[in-house]
């Protein structure tokens, strides 16, 4: 079979400026799809060939080691009628065996007879010659394009091209050959660009592998985009020591600035030391979400007056760059320190009633309306927790006020945090100021909880108001469209109420906020499907929670099956349950629980509410019974105690007299009586493992 020879690959999409935040994903995607459709194809021998991808403001590319320059030749087997069947008694050919030779498109005698033991039959043997490189690549990367995660694309000119940025050029080499395509509107050739300023003319190349070498030596271009991330966090790190300082280098700034530059000049700058009297927050907000600047920070986590920016230019004039940064910095800093002076005049009590012009949802009113559900929640949840109840209603009260102050409207990120350092300058207690900053939390995955218990409250009353009142207005999440963050707002009730062990009942809290609803004049019902629409929604995100801690998903429908109201209590059956499958007895138990879900369900028979003994007449259903008995008595009280992993414990001895019941005892007899009352003895079995969990959804094999 024909391979053909094998060369590097190199394409190349040039563009404007293309959004930083979404750099590396873009360019990680463009080149799986580009390797998934080669190895498709053929032209590779797989997808985890060994390539590279290459990312900056201007481009997206990748490089895939030895494609082939055309498939390989593929040998086609067709199976045709029995020879029975092919040709009749006189040895003619019927027509099966002509029709099958003209879909073959060949003549009779250019059939193979193959055969076996079983038999035998026609076969037509014929090699597809593979298709070039040339011919094929162009497709894969028009398809490899189709299915970047683009949310919005843009059309440019007069043609119907659409990507996330207008492409302006495109490198396809083969080798030291250009496969000729036209992608995006544009005809791909040899010829690159470099530096918008610093090398704004094109450079050519004359093989895919010259391609990184040529920007970074010509183009004043690093196209790696790991490279040129590690390039800017050491120059960063080691201006910052100038000042004695550690830069403020999280992860998402520091790919956003990657993805800002192709050639990057560091470049320290300082602002005056007046602006550290403005919350620290505040300031570092201003630096790295406004101005995408590194703040620095000295040995004690304070914030120096100091700050690093990344330049793409190289200047011959470096302080008018620094200069200028500077200068745009203080003025936004000077904007943010009035901010702080002004809005400490009025303090944020008095902000409560602005809140009434201030939208929460065009059904569920204003965030005043919400303001006083919430507070009305937290209320009574602070009462069964046994947290200040006078706290969590001021903290309610106060919480949403910092969105009418103007530093809040300037910085939206920081609403929360400014609400807690307004409350502590108009004398709150300690508690409520910590639980306006804290009851917004978590607001992302692995995110700190509320720390303090009025700040667990007002989370917890705050996420259930939205949950409840945005399924009644009708816009629960469907399919990855979630536009208020109800997942993540579920997900965070979970976390709280169970890594904080608060144990409460869940659908008992939605009731409540469903009666808070009722009482506001809102253009909505809050009806009990609703409520119980939450909290199967709640219920069900505790899948991805602890699928992500390693449980199975046998485990979690064990557990969901119960129903069980409390996310603690949820907790500890899910644990209980992972324990009690690792125990030698627990296959069988699964199986015999599934066995008896099973006959229940298929039964028409009417079950007695109580197992009567004087219709045990067999040795196994009396000794089955006794177990039971002795049984519930003993894990009543640890189930009822939440004491799930010593109860299952006491259950394993069960499997004996199960497995001696299936044995000698016939359940679904003749005799009603008899019948009727085995299959009350198998639902007394099912109801006392469902106070833990359904264990016959654990997918064990039986025996």
């Amino acid at each position: 079979m024909t391979t053909g020879n094998r060369a590097n690959l190199l394409v190349e999409i040039g563009t404007e400026e293309l959004p930083p935040k979404a750099l590396s994903r873009l360019a990680r995607t463009f080149a799986d799809g580009c390797r998934q459709g080669l190895a498709d194809a053929k032209l590779i021998d797989d997808a985890d060939t060994p390539h590279r991808w290459f990312a900056s403001p201007r481009r997206v590319a990748v490089w895939i080691r030895a494609v082939r320059s055309k498939q390989p030749d593929q040998r086609i087997e067709r199976r045709g009628p029995s020879i029975a069947a092919a040709f009749d008694a006189g040895g003619h050919p019927t027509k099966a065996a002509m029709g099958f030779a003209r879909a073959c498109g060949v003549e009779i005698d250019q059939l193979r007879r193959v055969g076996d033991e079983k038999g035998e039959w026609l076969m037509h043997r014929s090699v597809e010659r593979g298709r070039t490189a040339g011919k094929l690549i162009p497709q894969i990367l028009e398809q490899a394009v189709k299915q970047l995660p683009i949310p919005k694309r843009m059309r440019w000119g007069e043609g119907s091209a659409e990507f996330v940025r207008p492409v302006h050029w495109l490198v396809i080499m083969h080798g030291k050959s250009v496969i000729k395509a036209k992608l995006l509107a544009v005809n791909s050739g040899a010829y690159t660009r470099g530096h918008r300023f610093h090398c704004p003319q094109r450079l050519r190349l004359t093989s895919a592998d010259q391609y990184e070498k040529v920007l970074v030596d010509s183009g004043f271009v690093i196209p790696d985009f790991d490279s040129r991330r590690r390039i800017i966090q050491q120059k960063v790190q080691a201006l910052a020591k100038r000042v004695d300082g550690t830069p403020q280098m999280d992860d998402a700034l520091l790919d956003e600035v990657t993805g800002l530059v192709e050639w990057p000049i560091p470049i320290l700058g300082e602002f005056d030391k007046i602006f550290l009297k403005v919350p620290q927050e505040v300031l570092v907000s201003s630096m790295r979400d406004h101005q995408k600047y590194f703040p620095i920070k000295n040995h004690r986590g304070r914030l120096l007056p100091h700050f690093i920016t990344v330049s793409n230019i190289k200047s011959k004039t470096p302080k008018r760059v620094r200069d200028g940064n500077e200068r745009v910095l203080r003025a936004r800093l000077s904007d943010a320190q009035f901010f702080w002076e002004s809005d400490r005049n009025a303090p944020l009590e008095s902000r409560v009633g602005a809140l009434k012009d201030v939208l929460f949802h065009n059904k569920l009113g204003s965030v005043f309306d919400k303001t006083s559900r919430v507070r009305t929640l937290s209320a009574s949840i602070a009462n069964l927790l046994g947290v200040n109840v006078e706290h969590c209603e001021r903290a309610a009260l106060l919480a949403k006020t910092d969105l009418v102050t103007d530093m809040v409207g300037e910085f939206p990120e920081l609403q929360g945090t400014m609400g807690k350092y307004y409350a502590i300058h108009d004398g709150e207690h300690k508690s409520v100021a910590t639980a306006i900053e804290e009851h917004y939390r978590p607001r992302f995955a692995g995110d700190l909880l509320p720390g303090g218990g009025v700040g667990q409250v007002v989370a917890i009353a705050d996420k259930l108001d939205s949950l409840l009142g945005i399924f009644a207005a009708g816009e629960e999440p469907t399919g990855d469209k979630d536009p208020f963050g109800l997942r993540r707002a579920a997900l965070g009730v979970l976390r709280i109420l169970i890594e904080k062990k608060l144990n409460i009942d869940l659908l008992m809290l939605l009731e409540e906020s469903a009666r808070i609803y009722r009482h506001q004049s809102l253009s909505i019902a809050v009806s009990e499907h609703v409520v119980e629409r939450v909290f199967e929604f709640v219920l069900e995100r505790t899948r991805a929670h602890y699928g992500a801690a390693g449980f199975q998903p046998d485990e979690l429908n064990a557990v969901i099956t119960a129903r069980p109201v409390s996310p603690l209590d949820f907790d500890r059956r899910l644990r209980a349950v992972a324990k009690f499958r690792k125990l030698p007895q627990a296959e069988n138990l699964a199986a015999a629980n599934k066995r008896i879900r099973n006959i229940l369900r298929k039964s028409k028979d009417p079950i007695p509410g109580q197992v009567d003994r004087s219709c045990l007449t067999e040795n196994a259903e009396q000794q089955l019974f006794q177990a039971l008995e002795r049984l519930t008595t003993e894990v009543s009280g640890n189930f009822r105690d939440g004491e799930y992993n010593q109860g299952l414990k006491k259950l394993v001895s069960l499997k004996e007299p199960v497995d001696a019941f299936f044995d000698e005892v016939l359940v679904m007899t003749k005799d009603t009586s008899l019948r009727q009352n085995r299959l009350a003895l198998l639902r007394q079995i099912q109801a006392l493992f469902l106070l833990t969990a359904d264990i016959s959804k654990l997918q064990v094999d039986a025996g």
